[in-house]
């Protein structure tokens, strides 16, 4: 039987009973270590699904939802914030506005320690994160110096420290180089290998040649992608 680590069951958003539906009974199912890809045009409700996803919506952005999200088994509306950032990470397009610190160690050890790990443990998953992305070299450097892949890199890593199940990847390869691009598609390969689950929101298709599958959000709805955005 396959275990499904996501899945939204006719899940619809909108802001307030005016405004018109953002997202319309979307129905998503995603394997435990699968990478998926989410196309769309700009305002199809693209970041709006993963923000749901990810529990920012409702808990942080008010707005009427209707249908499920169902992650582990359990239906994300027993969880607290807090709860979820152990579970699912998510890294936005442009890492200068989610980097906050001026050391790259300081950056990865941020979330275990408002989520009250053990130091030892911070320490430990540091050490286990920048091996596993080969980022060692990096772990005491300043992310303002450094190129647009490797502080898309340092992003990443500053999720995994809390060892989640779930990364979203939300066009974080849109502002950087093709250099930076194989940096991230490697890194998501190895995620893959790892048992990791990705979803992956991006515009350029040559970042998708990595996704098992991908969906097309048009005007709020889902479907499988079949080669053509209308």
């Amino acid at each position: 039987m396959t275990e499904y680590i996501i899945e939204t069951r006719n899940l619809s958003f909108r802001y307030n009973e005016a405004s018109p539906f953002i997202l319309k009974d979307v129905n998503l199912k995603i394997s435990r270590g699968e990478a998926i890809g989410i196309v769309g045009l700009s305002g199809s409700g693209k970041s709006t699904l993963i923000n749901v996803i990810n529990g920012i919506i409702p808990k942080r952005i008010n707005g009427i939802i209707e249908g499920d999200v169902i992650i582990n088994n359990e239906n994300i509306n027993s969880k607290e914030l807090h709860e979820l950032v152990t579970t699912i990470g998510t890294v936005f397009q442009d890492p200068d506005c989610q980097i906050l610190f001026s050391c790259a160690e300081d950056e990865m050890a941020f979330a275990p320690e408002n989520l009250c790990f053990e130091r030892l443990e911070i320490f430990d998953r540091i050490e286990e994160v920048c091996s596993f992305l080969d980022i060692g070299r990096l772990r005491d450097k300043n992310p303002n110096n450094m190129s647009g892949g490797e502080k898309q890199l340092i992003a990443i890593a500053s999720v995994l420290t809390p060892d989640v199940d779930i990364l979203i990847l939300d066009e974080c390869m849109s502002q950087i180089d093709e250099r930076g691009k194989v940096l991230i598609r490697n890194t998501v390969k190895k995620l893959k290998e790892q048992g990791k689950t990705i979803i992956m929101i991006e515009h350029d298709f040559s970042n998708l040649k990595i996704a098992d599958n991908i969906y097309l959000l048009n005007s709020g709805k889902l479907s499988e992608f079949n080669g053509e955005l209308k």
